[in-house]
This record gives C-alpha cells, sequence and structure tokens, in this order.
C-alpha cells in the first residue's frame, strides 16, 4: 500500500514540476521568444532548481518543444469543441474549422511560439510530426470526408491539406500583425465555398 501512495505522490510531483516549468516556460517565449529566454529565469519563475530543470527536460530546446505541444493540443482541442458546436460536415465542418483555428490563435503569445519561433527552432518537419500527433491530422481527415462524401471536387489530398493549412497559419499571422480577423475569414469561407462539387 505505501509503495502505492508513493508512486502516486512521485507521480504527483512530478506532474507538478512539469507544469511549473511548462507555465514558465511558456510566459518568457511568448513574451521575450525563444532566443531571449533564459533557463535561469525559468527556473526561478517555476520555482525549482536548474537540476529538476534537465532532470525533465534535455534543455531549452526540448523545453521549448514541450511547450509548442502543449500549444498545439490545445489549439486542437479548440478545433475540435468549436467543430461540434455545429451539425455540419463537408463545406460547414471546414469552415467551422477555420473560424475554430484562427480563434485559438488569438490567446497571447501563440502566434508567437507557434508560427514565428516554432519553425525557427524546431524546423518544419518536427512542427509537422508535432501537428500529426497532437491533432490527428484533423485537416486531412476532415478534407478526405469531404472528398469521399462528394462535398468537394476530388483533388491531390496531401496538396490540398498543406496548402489551406499554409493559409490558415498565414491569416493567422496577418490577425496577429493587426489585420482584420473578418477579411480574412471571408477570403477563407470564399476559398472553401469554390471547392464544392
Amino acid at each position: 500500500m505505501q509503495d502505492k501512495n508513493q508512486t502516486r505522490t512521485n507521480r504527483a510531483r512530478t506532474e507538478a514540476t512539469q507544469l511549473a516549468l511548462l507555465e514558465a516556460a511558456r510566459g518568457f517565449f511568448s513574451t521575450k521568444g525563444y532566443a531571449e529566454t533564459s533557463t535561469p529565469e525559468v527556473v526561478r519563475a517555476a520555482g525549482i532548481t536548474r537540476g529538476a530543470l534537465y532532470h525533465h527536460y534535455e534543455g531549452k530546446a526540448a523545453l521549448f518543444r514541450a511547450v509548442v505541444t502543449a500549444e498545439f493540443t490545445a489549439v486542437a482541442a479548440h478545433i475540435e469543441a468549436v467543430s461540434q458546436k455545429g451539425e455540419g460536415q463537408g463545406l460547414e465542418a471546414l469552415q467551422l474549422g477555420a473560424r475554430g483555428y484562427l480563434d485559438a490563435m488569438q490567446v497571447e503569445g501563440r502566434v508567437r511560439i507557434m508560427l514565428l519561433d516554432g519553425p525557427a527552432v524546431l524546423g518544419r518537419a518536427a512542427l509537422e510530426r508535432i501537428d500529426r500527433d497532437t491533432s490527428g491530422d484533423t485537416l486531412r481527415v476532415g478534407l478526405q470526408v469531404a472528398i469521399e462524401q462528394q462535398h468537394i471536387k476530388t483533388l491531390p489530398l496531401d496538396a490540398l491539406t498543406a496548402q489551406l493549412s499554409a493559409l490558415f497559419d498565414r491569416a493567422a499571422l496577418s490577425i496577429f500583425e493587426g489585420a482584420r480577423a473578418e477579411d480574412h475569414l471571408a477570403v477563407i469561407d470564399a476559398l472553401i465555398l469554390s471547392l464544392r462539387t
């Protein structure tokens, strides 16, 4: 019995330490950026030792990857929640998903972490793996279903997924830089509707 309690205590302590590190790191990465963030300030803000940081993460890049993964997970959860609000399939589901993505990207610091520093620090291939692992490739699956149900034209699926994903990211960056979200949503809706069969 004591071993089980000890295991739970150790697990809880590990989770609490990791959460403290992730929250502190996210705060610095979102405001200062990756390059200007130092591990000493992260561990100070998290209230742990430097040794604890390196026990859980190999270094700043590994900690950043964990923060990026958490951001991708949060975005995927938001898109799923927004998409489930509607009864739509096909085009409507794609439109809801696009709105959910742009809405999720409004969280302070998220564009900087995911779209600016993410590719520079981790590389595009690593980000695509994180995206697949956290969102289950929901855009691709949604497009495939829409094609199979003849809601949209039959187009090369990988290319269509890549192009729409890039469109959504570009819109998020533009909105981050001050563009009107409504303008980008109007263009996205028009492009999605142009895929109609």
